[in-house]
């Protein structure tokens, strides 16, 4: 069998959920949304679930595979329903729900649900892509406690450059959020990832811990607590093919590497196909057989390309990582122009192995 792979390391998972929970002393949702950033919902939701407060997803069609699976804790679908006739779902399994958008609410109000809802109203304080105008939200809270149909509501908003740890825009976003929740007594759920790691003044009774979940960094440069994160996944396969090229050799679609001297090249079973980004370029660093080398030429679909020229030892059958504990994510999406999140949510093709350590 083609030997690309990608393992998954639940008690790294763990690790990482508890790193969360450690560093804010607060409820934490474990967002496992696009299948678990790459990392299967399910058996990353079971790893969790006897510790986890709860999940997040994207929508009920994510909600519905972890409730199918087994998991019976909470989970929050984090841009709430698409549909009103989505509210019997979502009051059959016992889903939170939240609600970003007046017509949300006014479906709720519409709706014969008989068990009221919990519900994340989320507020828009300043990135400008879904949530209630902090003009409207009281007057929401209140709708949604008056109608009947709500038995608990969380205050929620989320940032837009928490990455940026110079940038004062998530203390400007908090100061809107401040000011539009006065008086209203409810929790407050703020910190994702990256508030979670960087910004420890930040408010927060649940934060929503993602990225780093999968030991991530979201920082591009580096970062006390985020150095403690272990990387959850590593994507291997091995060599397959060594060609011996003398310099002033081509390699690979559109000669975009040239041998500057007598090279050897050994191909990988690893491409853009298996998620491997198609624009890392010449000198991202793998490893093979535990030792440093680097990616040469072009990815392709399939395949990719490194050099063994200063390693003899490796050979047909050599083990090679392309991210892992050794390789971060991080690095090779810095290299690509890319982010470690698109680097797992691209994943396919290939097989998750899962083990504990």
């Amino acid at each position: 069998m083609r030997p690309a792979r990608a393992l998954i390391d639940l008690q790294a998972l763990r690790h990482n959920y508890r790193l969360a929970r450690e560093v804010t002393g607060a409820k934490a949702l474990a967002v496992i949304k696009a299948d678990a950033y790459g990392h299967g919902a399910v058996r990353c939701a079971q790893a969790l679930e006897a510790e986890a407060d709860g999940f997040a997803v994207a929508c009920i069609e994510e909600a519905l595979q972890l409730r199918e699976a087994g998991i019976r804790g909470p989970i929050l679908l984090l841009e709430g329903f698409f549909e009103a006739d989505e509210l019997a779902l979502i009051e059959q399994h016992g889903f939170w729900c939240v609600v970003h958008s007046l017509w949300q609410l006014e479906a709720i109000e519409r709706s014969s649900v008989g068990t009221p809802l919990t519900v994340w109203l989320k507020m828009d304080s300043g990135m400008h892509r879904v949530g209630l105008h902090p003009a409207d939200y009281q007057a929401a809270y209140r709708r949604l406690l008056a109608s009947g149909k709500v038995a608990k509501i969380v205050l929620m908003s989320h940032f837009a450059r928490a990455d940026e740890l110079d940038c004062p825009r998530s203390t400007e976003q908090l100061a809107v959020f401040e000011q539009a929740r006065q008086g209203l007594a409810a929790e407050i759920s703020l910190r994702n990832s990256p508030a979670v790691l960087g910004w420890p003044q930040i408010p927060s009774d649940w934060v929503r811990p993602g990225i780093m979940l999968y030991g991530a960094t979201p920082f591009e440069q580096t970062q006390a607590v985020a150095a403690q994160l272990q990387p959850v996944m590593t994507l291997e396969s091995k060599i397959i093919s060594v060609r011996e090229l003398p310099a002033d050799e081509p390699v690979g679609y559109g000669a975009r590497f040239v041998t500057e001297r007598p090279t050897r090249v050994g191909v990988v079973a690893m491409g853009y196909a298996d998620g491997y980004p198609r624009h890392a370029p010449t000198g991202t660093p793998v490893l093979v057989d535990g030792l440093p080398s680097r990616l040469i030429g072009r990815v392709s679909m399939d395949m990719l390309c490194v050099d063994l020229s200063d390693l003899p030892g490796a050979g047909l059958g050599s083990r090679v990582e392309l991210w892992g504990r050794n390789i971060l994510a991080s690095d090779v999406a810095i290299r690509a122009g890319s982010i470690p999140y698109q680097l797992f949510c691209n994943l396919r093709r290939v097989p998750l192995l899962y083990s504990e350590g």
